[in-house]
């Protein structure tokens, strides 16, 4: 399942990701976000969203490792994949018939959003 991972760019952007190469995405305290985080799987894809300043979905990203012995702080390591071709800015998204209903608009504020594969496909493609 693909995910899309909430961001501030001014804390850590997709380009801090893509400079490092990998991080552990950390810093999650709402349950239902750190319910996402535990359930995620090596080797699922990832959309990286700026919220607060840019409000889009700007890259790509996959799961490398998924430790969830600690169901209080799973340690989910994330690889940078590619910058999207262009980015999906927050009223566009909302305006796709895709994304009518999604948790992402029902829970704003969750900062792990589980997609659909349309959804992640509507989201990364050029």
């Amino acid at each position: 399942m693909p995910y899309l991972l909430k961001t501030e760019p001014g804390k850590y952007s997709f380009d801090d990701l893509a400079r490092d190469g990998e991080t552990l995405w950390d810093g999650i305290s709402n349950n239902q976000a750190l319910l996402n985080l535990r359930e995620m799987k090596k080797g699922e894809r990832l959309v990286i969203y700026h919220s607060n300043v840019g409000k889009a979905a700007v890259g790509m990203a996959e799961v490398v490792s998924v430790d969830a012995s600690d169901p209080h702080n799973p340690m989910v390591r994330i690889r940078a994949g590619k910058r999207l071709q262009r980015e999906r800015q927050l009223a566009e998204i909302r305006a796709a018939k895709v994304f009518q209903g999604s948790v992402m608009f029902r829970q704003f504020r969750l900062s792990v959003v589980p997609l659909t594969e349309e959804q992640y496909d509507w989201l990364t493609r050029g």
